[in-house]
This record gives structure tokens, C-alpha cells and sequence, in this order.
């Protein structure tokens, strides 16, 4: 599944995929981030609970970005695919100039909401200008191919992640969560063996991408954003391996970033911040 299609003159939306455990409280800098993209004292900010069984979770985004500014905050209660096509939820969805998809369990999300009318209104959304961000499992369903599953605390092998269709949001990267923090590179580089073409990112805990409308992203947050490229891989035994056998990959190029880093997904480039970027400091 592709992007939705950006009209003429229009430009696409942010997409934010966030770690999970973002500080909401001490220094809540990726949340800051998004109420300011999302228009701030003017912000209409539409939150998706459907990840999680909490009752409680659309209630405590709500608190959190009225706290932080947020003009209007609402979410919405979604817990089956009948809701994703009730009109007044894609109506509600249509008049945002933010969108939060919050975390808890992928497949809930992707079970709920694929095909349905308001997840082809999220992506109208975001291709009309919409800042579309999502913690957790919420960053995980942004892409086209989602990271559904696999095992952590191992090595890349022949069926170590489980990938389902995603929101589609971008189609350069599978995107991983709770990265470093569950040690979950094994599984990062077992979806990117499926298919080099894919980036695989893998974004730590307080951590956020900020993938602006030119496909370059920044990073916010404390902790890192890894980046494994195989398009240039010159060799994997993923098309040869036995069930749960570990896999050759030869050839791949790794990014970790930090803060202030950024990266361009249409150039497969990884750079510093600016005042470390002698290259810029030097023009």
C-alpha cells in the first residue's frame, strides 16, 4: 500500500513514530513538538486508543495535550471495525490538524482499522498536511509492511519478525519500538532480510522520528533511532535458511542517531547535527 496521493500544490503531514515511554511529565519535548506541528493554541487533535484495553488512555492523551496547549483534544472510542465505519468518527477525523495513535497491541490496530473508512481518512489527512503520530504500536502501523512480532534477545533468523499490512503512511521503512530497550535488533534486521529494498528503523523509548513532507527526519528525544540499510547488501542466505536458522547478511550499513541527527529516506544519508556537521559549519 502506497501513500495517499498529495494534491497538487499540497504538501504531506509529518509523520511522527515515537519509541514509546515518552516522558509526558518531566521534559515532554516530543509531545511539545507535536501539539506545536500540530498547530498549538489552534490544534484540533484527534487521539485513537484502539491499541490499548485501558478505558483510561484516550483520557490521559486528552490531559496531556490540553496541559501542553492543545486547542481542542478529543479521542476517539474505537474498539471494533463497525466504529471505523461509522460516518461521524471519519468525520471527526477530517477536521483534525493532528492525529495521535496511542500505544498498546499492533494487531488490535491493524485488525480494526485496516481497510476501513477511517483509516483511509488518517491517510487522506496526512497526505492533505496532517501531522500523524503514533507511540508504540501507533508507530509501528504507520508503515505499509508492520512489524506484527518476533522474537528479541536474538540474532537475525528465518522467521524472527512477523510483518502484517500497516496504515501505509510510508512505504520506505519497517518500523520497530521499545528498540534498544528490548533488544530487539534481531528482529529489525529478520524483516529487513525479507525485503532490502526496506529501511529498518528501530526507535528507542522517548525517542521520536520526525519524518518531515521532504522525507528527511530529525530525532527528538533521549534516546536513538537506528537505521539498517540492506539496499546495497551483497549477499543473504534469508531465501535458504531453515526454519529458525540465523542468517548471513553481508553488506549492510548501519546509523545510529541521536538527537539533533537527521536523515534522508530518498537518499539513504545519515547526518549530524549542525554544529558537529564541519562540512556545513565550513560553507
Amino acid at each position: 500500500m502506497c501513500p495517499a496521493i498529495v494534491s497538487q500544490g499540497s504538501q504531506r503531514g509529518y509523520i511522527i513514530p515515537i519509541g514509546g515511554g515518552e516522558d509526558k511529565d518531566a521534559n515532554p519535548v516530543i509531545l511539545e513538538r507535536f501539539v506545536e506541528i500540530a498547530g498549538g493554541q489552534d490544534a484540533n487533535i484527534v487521539v485513537f486508543p484502539t491499541a490499548s484495553r485501558l478505558e483510561d488512555t484516550g483520557l490521559l492523551y486528552e490531559q496531556i495535550f490540553e496541559k501542553l496547549g492543545a486547542g481542542t483534544v478529543s479521542s476517539i472510542p474505537i474498539s471494533s471495525r463497525e466504529d471505523c465505519n461509522n460516518p461521524e468518527f471519519a468525520e471527526r477525523c477530517s477536521q483534525a490538524t493532528g492525529i495521535f495513535i496511542t500505544g498498546g497491541n499492533q494487531l488490535r490496530l491493524s485488525t480494526i482499522l485496516g481497510g476501513t473508512a477511517v483509516a483511509q481518512m488518517i491517510r487522506t489527512c496526512n497526505a492533505s498536511g496532517v501531522p500523524v503520530a503514533g507511540t508504540s504500536a501507533g508507530a509501528s502501523i504507520m508503515s505499509e509492511h508492520m512489524m506484527a512480532g518476533g522474537a528479541s534477545d536474538q540474532g537475525p533468523s528465518e522467521g524472527g519478525a512477523t510483518l502484517a499490512p500497516g496504515l501505509g503512511l510510508t512505504n520506505a521503512a519497517v518500523i520497530d519500538q521499545h528498540f534498544s530497550e528490548r533488544n530487539r535488533l534481531g528482529r529489525l534486521l529478520s524483516a529487513v532480510s525479507l525485503n532490502p529494498f526496506l529501511l529498518g528503523m528501530g526507535i528507542d523509548e522517548d525517542t521520536a522520528a520526525f519524518i518531515g513532507p521532504d522525507s528527511v527526519m530529525d530525532i527528538v528525544g533521549s534516546g536513538t533511532v537506528t537505521i539498517v540499510d540492506g539496499s546495497d547488501m551483497s549477499y543473504s542466505s534469508a531465501h535458504s535458511a531453515g526454519r529458525s536458522q540465523g542468517l548471513s547478511m553481508l553488506g549492510l550499513k548501519l546509523d545510529i542517531l541521536h538527537e539533533g541527527c537527521h536523515y534522508d529516506l530518498n537518499m539513504r544519508e545519515a547526518f549530524p547535527p549542525v554544529e558537529d556537521d564541519h562540512r556545513v559549519c565550513s560553507l
